[in-house]
């Protein structure tokens, strides 16, 4: 399984992005997909996820501003991000497992080890 991040950049609070997750390698039916984020001097924190079956879960820091969605035509993993903030600067990373999302994710918790596959990452800078 291959994943490549684009979409990051730099933008100014209150702004939008896009980023995308091309997908490659897959087998099987089931799968997790999930976004996580690493600010500067801090850990590696999930904020959403999607699978197979649709279900989608947010971290209470970006509900309601960020959108998770699988294209899956074009294999291809979204994060719509909207109403950018100064804390929403990191390192933005997708990631994969084969099997549907673990049900702690409804309760906002992510853990890098459900994860096996991994992007590069993309930056995303917000200013004010």
């Amino acid at each position: 399984v291959q994943l490549v991040e684009s979409g990051g950049g730099s933008v100014q609070a209150g702004g939008s992005l896009r980023l995308s997750c091309a997908a490659s390698g897959f087998t099987g039916s089931n799968y997790c997909m999930g976004w996580f984020r690493q600010a500067p001097g801090k850990g590696r924190e999930g904020i959403a996820s999607i699978d197979s079956d649709g279900s989608s879960n947010y971290a209470d820091s970006v509900e309601g501003r960020f959108t998770i969605s699988v294209d899956t035509a074009k294999n291809i993993l979204y994060l719509e991000m909207n109403s950018l903030k100064l804390e929403d600067t990191a390192m933005y990373y997708c990631a994969a497992e084969l099997f549907l999302c673990p049900a702690m994710h409804a309760l906002g918790r992510w853990r890098e080890n459900d994860f096996p596959y991994w992007g590069q990452g993309t930056q995303v800078t917000v200013s004010s």
